[in-house]
């Protein structure tokens, strides 16, 4: 078994390959964003008064994510429980009988260049599809928020990610995010009293991660 690349009471994160490193550990759901395989550029830079919307970490520009130019499958997970983002993106390799949701970004506010909303998908029993409202609007993400990881170009909030992992029905047991960026997953799983397993391919999330876990849990 590889090393863990950070540990604490509630957290262990792997920095690799989650396709070598997945098969060996052990975890009960999977909570994620996967690389769609759409090769996202998130640098808008070349949009005036746009260029805040990528990116940084030590003072440098990260608008790529690693991975993101293959279509993801989620076959990966096998027939483990799955919240995947994205899934409008490959459609068709999500399971028969997931449910989607939809995460509303406007909460109100008209639309602009991005998009209004992003869906995801359980493969758990949860009822209905339904909406999470939580505005994340380039700088007005920031708004009266903290511990949201925006050091990440794909970066979601965090009351998104305690949204899925504390509503009723997201199966007990570990949480596993194989495509863990900045640590959202993990640092809402610590908050709720969830144990979680990140894996991370590029080593500057990894850092950001770390950081992030060391805070003092959040309060809710």
């Amino acid at each position: 078994m590889m090393q863990p690349y950070y540990q604490d009471d509630a957290v262990t994160i792997y920095h690799g390959d989650s396709r070598d490193i997945l098969p060996g550990l052990t975890f009960d759901v999977v909570v994620t964003d996967p690389p769609y395989g759409i090769n996202l550029d998130t640098d808008y830079s070349t949009l005036t008064g746009n260029g805040r919307f990528a990116a940084y970490v030590d003072g440098q520009k990260h608008d790529r994510v690693i991975g993101d130019d293959s279509p993801f499958d989620p076959a990966m997970f096998g027939a483990t429980p799955a919240a995947m983002f994205g899934v409008n993106h490959y459609a068709q390799r999500v399971p028969t009988g997931a449910t989607w949701h939809v995460w509303d970004k406007r909460d109100g506010l008209g639309s602009n260049m991005l998009a209004d909303c992003e869906l995801w998908a359980t493969t758990w029993p949860s009822g209905p599809t339904r909406i999470f409202r939580h505005k994340w609007l380039g700088y007005m993400r920031h708004a009266g928020r903290t511990g949201d990881g925006f050091d990440h170009p794909t970066a979601k909030p965090l009351a998104l990610m305690r949204h899925i992992i504390g509503e009723d029905r997201t199966p007990d047991g570990i949480i596993v995010d194989p495509f863990m960026g900045s640590g959202t997953t993990l640092r809402a799983a610590k908050d709720l009293g969830r144990t979680a397993i990140g894996i991370e391919i590029d080593e500057r999330y990894c850092e950001v991660a770390v950081a992030r876990l060391g805070q003092e849990v959040l309060a809710l």
